[in-house]
């Protein structure tokens, strides 16, 4: 079953980035495989809804997460409905495929201790990676941007003079990201030192090779880093993210800034922190208030 026209639909037409089609791509090899194999099916005109219904039990009984599981009906979904756009199909097999109930997971996120080391003096860095991977995670807790749009990012999108970064998020819509002028001058100093090994560079960080950044040397950075710093279970990118907006609502931000500052498309995502201040509360309520003690 080919998936170029689908691919090209998430390229062109929903402008995803391409972490986001090899996922997409990479849960439809694999229901693809599975339906090949169980019920040697090589065509999506084939595919019936107890089909796909077979594949999500199986996918359950390899104890596969809820979340991971709704991930992948999701791109049979949309998949599926490009199908039928493009007339290639005409009835849709996940019509009747439901989503799992998923259990609420708090983001987790790094103490105020836990990130002191990004406030390390740069200059201690003397050779160019270590001094890359100190910005990287830098530029995560500074900004709460996304994998994606660090590895996007470029020395042009940064606006000197009005402090801030120009950010191109999901679906390629940009927004502005400030950035303090204690970080802004730091920036200037390691773009300065990077000139020795990698002058032309476009990308804001780069490789050993002066290429640009993938997603899995970026995530072996900053799990290597939160590694070395903390005891959190999710080590990834994403952790750093969640402890930007965390740290700025414990701080007093507003709910609807946060969102601004995250790129999120409603404000519902961006009300998953308040449960972390809320458990916050309930803690120093249970310590300090003599009724919750007795």
């Amino acid at each position: 079953m080919s998936l170029q026209s689908f691919k090209r639909y998430l390229q062109f037409e929903k402008r995803y980035s391409e972490h986001t089609i090899t996922s997409y791509e990479s849960d439809l090899k694999q229901a693809f495989a599975y339906l090949a194999h169980t019920f040697e099916i090589q065509g999506p005109e084939l595919i019936e809804p107890e089909h796909l219904r077979s594949w999500v039990v199986d996918l359950i009984s390899k104890q596969r997460s809820a979340r991971t599981v709704n991930r992948k009906i999701s791109s049979l979904r949309m998949y599926f409905r490009h199908l039928i756009r493009s007339g290639t199909i005409v009835k849709d097999p996940t019509i009747r495929l439901r989503s799992l109930k998923l259990s609420k997971r708090l983001p987790r996120h790094l103490q105020r201790k836990e990130v002191a080391a990004i406030s390390q003096d740069p200059g201690e860095f003397t050779d160019h990676k270590s001094l890359r991977n100190h910005f990287i995670i830098k530029t995560f807790y500074a900004t709460g941007i996304r994998r994606a749009e660090l590895i996007s990012l470029r020395v042009k999108d940064i606006d000197w003079d009005k402090g801030c970064l120009l950010v191109r998020g999901k679906g390629n819509k940009e927004r502005l990201v400030p950035i303090s002028e204690n970080f802004a001058t730091e920036l200037k100093a390691y773009l300065k030192k990077r000139e020795q090994y990698f002058p032309r560079a476009e990308p804001l960080f780069v490789t050993d090779q002066g290429k640009i950044l993938y997603p899995k040397l970026i995530y072996n950075i900053v799990r290597n880093y939160l590694s070395a710093v903390s005891t959190v279970d999710q080590k990834g990118p994403h952790t750093l993210r969640h402890t930007f907006a965390t740290h700025l609502l414990d701080e007093g931000a507003d709910l609807q800034v946060i969102k601004e500052l995250l790129g999120h498309s409603n404000l519902a995502a961006t009300q998953v922190y308040t449960h972390n201040s809320a458990e916050k509360l309930k803690k120093a309520y249970a310590l300090a208030h003599p009724k919750a003690k007795a």
